[in-house]
């Protein structure tokens, strides 16, 4: 069996559009201060509401912004609950992947098998015909660009913009953002709004685009692995970047070799790219604990020099 590295390229980023962006989102939210477990459950409302707006007017910009509206309209819910109603933010972002996921089902009933456009490219074919660089870099829908591009985007704004600086102020100390006079309250909801918008763009790709098709809970976890890679990342956007690449790579690999019928079960290829995720995480973990335990070592060598 021969894995073509290009057609594998290729997969990968577009499997990992949906985390990339739901990740993104998730990134911005947790620098408020705030942590929204729901992404599972916008996610997958973002990818019905895409598909029916499809399916209904053959619009895919339609799709996509009905996507980010309905994810948007339920993290507006989420964002109401905790940060004026002050109700335990991981309780209420888990009713939230409940109720979204319950709520999707409902809406998508009779919209299975049902036709949507095409989303066309919005580079020219001759470009992806260039050998091993067309493929890889100019083969793809405009939303994975407008992902890529958001990595860049979210970077600078907290590297270099004052959003960035309020918004990670905000989250580092809300009362000394408060003493400042910044509406701590009002800039958290924008984030999770924003939060709510990226998560369904990423399950409006996900239906309309990847798998051009509604499927009840076809998120399949998607939410719980963007969440695993902000904190992959260190809530740094170049490392969710990676991240999702390393998610999609895995998940794009498995498929392949499902097709080629080696002789791995089929239930422990599915789960690969979960197992990896999981494995990153705890080594990653492992390293920080030893890096912190090993701190006040360091800082006693340092002052016991200086001294």
């Amino acid at each position: 069996m021969i894995i073509d590295p290009i057609t594998l390229i290729v997969a990968l980023i577009t499997i990992s559009t949906p985390v990339l962006l739901a990740a993104l989102g998730e990134l911005v939210v947790e620098k408020s201060g705030v942590l929204n477990l729901g992404v599972e459950g916008m996610m997958i409302m973002g990818a019905v509401c895409g598909f029916i707006v499809a399916n209904q007017t053959g619009s895919p910009t339609l799709a996509f912004v009905s996507g980010m509206a309905g994810a948007a309209a339920l993290s507006f819910v989420f964002a109401v609950l905790t940060q004026f109603l002050m109700s335990n933010q991981v309780a209420t972002g888990l009713a939230l992947t409940l109720f979204g996921l319950g709520l999707a089902a409902l809406l998508g009933v009779g919209y299975e098998g049902q036709p949507i456009p095409e989303v066309a490219k919005p580079l020219p074919d001759v470009l992806a015909e260039i050998p091993v660089i067309g493929p890889i870099l100019f083969s793809h829908d405009l939303v994975t660009y407008i992902a890529i591009a958001a990595v860049v985007a979210i970077w600078f704004v907290f590297k270099h913009t004052r959003i960035g600086l309020i918004l990670r102020a905000v989250g580092e100390s809300h009362d000394a953002a408060h003493a400042l006079g910044y509406k701590v309250v009002r800039i958290r909801i924008l984030a999770i709004l924003f939060g709510g918008a990226m998560a369904g763009l990423g399950g409006a790709f996900l239906s309309v685009v990847y798998v051009e098709n509604w499927v009840q809970g076809m998120t399949a976890g998607a939410g719980w692995i963007a969440l695993a890679l902000v904190v992959f990342a260190a809530w740094k956007p170049g490392r969710v970047l990676f991240g999702a690449w390393l998610f999609g790579g895995i998940a794009a690999l498995q498929l392949r070799l499902q097709a080629a019928e080696v002789g791995v079960p089929v239930a422990l290829l599915d789960a690969s790219p979960y197992l990896v995720t999981i494995i990153v995480l705890v080594v990653m973990s492992s390293d920080r604990a030893r890096s912190a335990l090993n701190a006040p070592a360091a800082l006693g060598k340092t002052f016991h020099a200086s001294g």
